[in-house]
């Protein structure tokens, strides 16, 4: 499904008026755009056709899940709400308002949460009046409640409970807009709803999808995104009480995707490195069933490289996240406190105290050659001073990101147009053959759900449910799969005979490492309350890097030859030679590097933004909407 559809829903308060606008109609020009009614267009299943395929553009998600213009979380960038990159933003800040996230709308735009369903009730609500053979409409109305499920999900997971709205609404006069002023459905309600909708879709949608619909939602799709929805449902933001059964629903949710999946051809991609991302489509692109050529992509929003205004729909990505000496914007910079998370190449974290518990011993940490022996996921996601990195088809291509003295007190960086904010940047799924002239036009897909986080989500739910070995064979398949080396007890590293939320949190650790930069940290850390004891009181690092003086001049001596250097005695040495530093202690006064504090004060969220109050403009719009108790009003977020 990799194109872009040009129906547009014109109309967003007529439930029997779609205006059609394209650059290719897919109705005949003859007929006038005014006499389109419902019967007429989903008389036809090409129409149809066109109307689902609107609904997909208007919901995918784009890179990192990010929902759209509207989305609070999306605009902020929901690495910067972690330890993973930084922004000083609202949130991190302890700020937040009741004004603050507005995603749940006030006003009547085609884009907001509300908007989207009701494009989708009207569909849903078409469908029975026509002529479609009805094992097509079932796919089509299959398909519909994914994503009303998926919107559902992303309000549910920001306010608790928020108004079902299952049908389109009267949209004129005085009664329709009391019939539109609707109170809460309670969080209960809405999380049973979405799963409804989910196991509905599931019946009716097909394991694999003809190749000319590769990107539609699967089965399997399905049964994935029910397993993260269960999974969020069943953490402590909002079981309060730990009831069992919603870890074993989760569990049995993801149980269930595996299966399917793995009977779909989907599995684990066969190596932890950029192409995970680059292989993509199915096996077939005609009528014929087609399985992917990527088993980890189980979950896509697609992408092509047209440079089209109509035609093309490009990712920026890469463009984002390539340094600003080759043309990007140097976007999405890992800290400090990214690399030093990452584990050792034995699968243990690194002794960074001299006590750290569960510590290598094989590997000793090394503050200043920070990269060496690391879990091979490190190398395939930062970039760093000195590493070796493929980019626009360079498959030489090494990055530099040190500074320079340019006088006895000044410096400079050796990257010409700017350097990277914090001394790193994200290389993961960052196309290494893009041109310069190409970089805006990224077709490199993103993948919502991966098979990894299938797993992750299978092992987090099995430790919940004290069936700690399907939690440890699937966090083990993970990092065998990484590169981690086995060790003598065949262990990858994970610490033994851990238990119920102790292996959930080794979980939830190698969430941060595998999914690193794909937008789950912060709502991991949020389902689990553990926003304030993760992040509060820290301040997130950089890591500037300064070329030792030269005695006769103040220059980039290195520049011309370091590339060699590297080739004939190892980065190591010239790490020792020329970057001798002591990255230990943030401000050290060191003159030949040290760390620096990203933030200026430190990261202070809020116990109230677990659940985020609803806006005094949502509010006026719809008098019935109550506030959460968390922001002084009577709503239970958890009930």
């Amino acid at each position: 499904m990799k194109k872009v559809y040009y129906i547009v829903l014109a109309s967003l308060f007529s439930t029997l008026l779609l205006n059609i606008i394209s650059c290719k109609k897919v109705l005949n020009d003859k007929v006038p755009e005014s006499t389109y009614t419902s019967t007429l267009l989903f008389s036809d299943s090409v129409v149809a056709v066109q109307y689902i395929n609107s609904i997909y553009t208007a919901n995918l998600p784009g890179w990192a899940g990010n929902g759209g213009s509207l989305s609070t979380i999306s605009t902020t960038g929901v690495g910067n709400l972690t330890e993973e990159s930084y922004s000083s933003n609202t949130f991190t800040l302890g700020t937040v308002t009741t004004s603050t996230v507005g995603d749940l709308g006030s006003a009547n735009a085609n884009n907001n949460n509300y908007a989207k369903i009701r494009n989708i009730n009207d569909f849903i609500s078409n469908l029975p009046a026509s002529p479609i053979p009805v094992a097509t409409k079932n796919r089509f109305k299959a398909q519909a409640l994914f994503w009303r499920a998926y919107r559902y999900f992303d309000l549910v997971r920001l306010y608790g409970g928020v108004p079902l709205v299952l049908t389109p609404l009267p949209v004129v006069g005085t009664a329709a807009k009391q019939a539109d002023e609707l109170p809460r459905n309670t969080t209960t309600q809405t999380f049973n709803q979405i799963v409804a909708d989910l196991d509905t879709a599931i019946v009716y949608l097909p394991n694999n999808w003809p190749g000319q619909d590769y990107g539609r939602i699967t089965r399997g799709a399905a049964q994935a995104f029910l397993g993260r929805v269960l999974l969020t449902w069943a953490s402590p933001q909002f079981n309060v009480n730990s009831d069992a059964t919603r870890w074993q629903a989760a569990y049995t949710a993801s149980t269930n995707a595996i299966a399917t999946l793995t009977a779909s051809g989907y599995g684990l991609y066969p190596t932890w490195d950029v192409t995970m991302w680059t292989t993509q489509g199915g096996t077939s692109t005609g009528a014929a069933i087609a399985k992917p050529v990527n088993p980890e992509a189980v979950m896509v929003t697609e992408y092509n490289t047209l440079n089209d205004q109509n035609l093309g729909f490009n990712n920026t990505l890469t463009e984002s996240n390539t340094p600003k000496s080759l043309g990007g914007a140097g976007s999405n910079a890992p800290t400090w406190n990214e690399v030093i998370a990452f584990p050792m190449a034995d699968g243990k974290v690194p002794n960074l105290t001299g006590s750290t518990p569960n510590a290598s011993t094989k590997y000793p940490w090394d503050p200043v050659h920070f990269y060496d022996n690391r879990d091979p996921r490190f190398a395939q996601t930062i970039a760093y001073n000195g590493c070796l990195w493929p980019l626009q088809g360079n498959a030489t291509n090494r990055l530099w990101t040190y500074f320079y003295y340019t006088s006895s007190s000044k410096t400079t960086t050796t990257e010409t147009g700017g350097s990277s904010s914090t001394g790193f940047y994200c290389r993961k799924a960052v196309d290494p053959n893009l041109s310069l002239a190409n970089l805006p036009y990224s077709g490199i897909n993103w993948q919502e759900i991966r098979y990894a986080e299938v797993l992750l989500n299978q092992a987090e739910a099995a430790a919940m449910i004290g069936n700690s070995t399907v939690a440890y064979n699937d966090l083990i398949a993970i990092r065998k799969r990484a590169g981690i080396q086995a060790g003598t007890d065949n262990m990858y590293g994970l610490t033994t005979g851990l238990t119920g939320t102790s292996l959930a949190m080794a979980v939830l650790y190698e969430r941060q490492i595998e999914l690193a930069y794909e937008g789950k940290r912060y709502w991991d850390l949020r389902r689990w309350k553990l926003l304030e004891s993760t992040l509060n009181g820290i301040k997130r690092e950089g890591l500037t890097i300064v070329l030792k003086p030269n005695s006769s001049s103040y220059t980039d001596y290195l520049a011309a030859t370091r590339n060699n250097l590297v080739t004939t005695s190892g980065l190591d040495a010239i790490y020792t030679q020329y970057f001798s530093y002591s990255p230990v202690s943030v401000g050290s006064g060191s003159t030949l590097g040290e760390l620096f504090y990203l933030d200026a004060t430190p990261i202070a969220y809020q116990p109230a933004d677990y659940f985020f109050g609803i806006t005094p403009n949502s509010i006026i719009s719809d008098p019935n909407l109550q506030q959460n108790n968390t922001w002084g009003g009577p709503f239970d977020p958890t009930q």
